[in-house]
């Protein structure tokens, strides 16, 4: 048996990949994040399994669950929101099943930010402007922040920030990044990303603290960069007529050029 730990998505049921779906339709046991986890993606769920709401419980109740389910044989679909690569706690779990030597492994989910860019009909890294994304939080009560690890010490490098966990923390967040990007810099904030009720409020560094209410809590992303406001950017080179490329050489010299009949296949290889 395996305790299959799945990234529920964003929370739109649909943004479920095909494999979680399916490793949820195969697992007589599902433990899920209630407070993140639209309950629509339990349908995937077979008739008569365990269901679970984990987020009652502490960590040692959640290890008990996957502990009696490898016990009794029972694989187990264990569900986060978003992607479980980032604030997900799911390193202390898996820390706790290799010590328990119980099997796991790991299906990756759409994350947040990747969301929030497609409600924001988005590209977060543009050619000129900024070509590096950080994901990134301010400090709070369950985790603080490495002494390196500011906000400030991000936006000296001009990329784009995605500040999660953070809505809070409004105000710190405009103090820390106006001396770096200015109080011009376009903000965006998308509140439920890709839930029915997402809400989505852009503003300036400036004045976005003047446009938050208090109805817009816990699930809000803070975006912040050049990029959110930029249409004046370099087209990239991949699609220019003259960017000499494998899918599309330029002349019979390029070293993409296919020149023998045994070449033919050679650029999808990877070889050319």
């Amino acid at each position: 048996m395996t305790i299959n730990f799945i990234g529920a998505g964003p929370g739109a049921p649909d943004l479920l990949t095909l494999r979680g779906r399916d490793l949820i339709a195969s697992s007589p046991v599902c433990l899920y994040a209630g407070s993140l986890v639209p309950e629509q993606l339990l349908e995937h769920c077979p008739a008569g399994a365990r269901i679970v709401n984990t987020a009652p419980l502490s960590l040692d109740e959640i290890i008990a669950e996957m502990h009696a389910a490898h016990a009794a044989g029972q694989d187990v679909a264990r569900l986060h929101s978003g992607d479980l690569s980032v604030w997900s706690a799911m390193g202390e779990q898996l820390r706790r099943l290799r010590a328990l030597e119980i099997p796991y492994a790991i299906t990756p989910g759409v994350p947040s930010f990747a969301a929030a860019a497609a409600t924001l009909g988005q590209e977060l890294t543009l050619p000129g402007v900024a070509q590096s994304l950080v994901l990134t939080r301010t400090p709070g009560r369950a985790s603080a922040m490495p002494d390196g690890e500011t906000l400030a010490n991000f936006a000296r490098t001009g990329a784009t920030l995605a500040i999660h966990l953070s809505i809070h923390n409004l105000a710190q967040v405009v103090d820390a990044l106006e001396p770096f990007y200015g109080a011009d810099c376009p903000v965006a904030i998308v509140w439920r990303a890709s839930w029915p009720d997402e809400r989505v409020l852009r503003g300036r560094l400036s004045t976005i603290e003047t446009l938050l209410d208090d109805s817009l809590q816990r699930t809000a992303l803070i975006l912040v960069g050049p990029v959110l406001g930029s249409e004046d950017f370099q087209e990239s080179c991949l699609y220019s007529v003259g960017y000499d490329r494998r899918f599309r050489p330029q002349s019979a010299d390029s070293p993409f050029a296919v020149n023998t009949p045994g070449d033919e296949r050679a650029d999808e290889r990877g070889e050319a």
